[in-house]
């Protein structure tokens, strides 16, 4: 499966540099950078079963967001942590 990854880690508490290394390392372990906080990974399921739950073990899901868009399932987006992403189909209130 074709992956895209992108994540997010706080660095204001003590812990968070520490996290972003960490978060950072298991996605290059698992893929190639294309940005500072993006990943291009091509998994089997095994793969992918191992490095989100290395990621989710690694972040802080109460400072922290990771995204998963899979790239060759349509319109499918997994995320964990704070900053819930909109309903681009909602309705939209200004």
């Amino acid at each position: 499966m074709k992956l895209l990854i992108t994540y997010d880690v706080s660095t204001v508490s003590p812990g968070g540099q520490r996290r972003l290394r960490r978060v950072a390392r298991a996605c290059q372990d698992y893929g190639q950078r294309v940005q500072k906080s993006v990943f291009e990974c091509v998994l089997g399921p095994t793969e992918w079963v191992l490095l989100r739950q290395r990621l989710l073990d690694e972040a802080d899901l109460h400072e922290d967001s990771i995204r998963v868009y899979f790239l060759d399932a349509g319109v499918q987006v997994e995320h964990h942590g704070v900053n819930e992403p909109l309903d681009l189909q909602g309705p939209l209130v200004i």
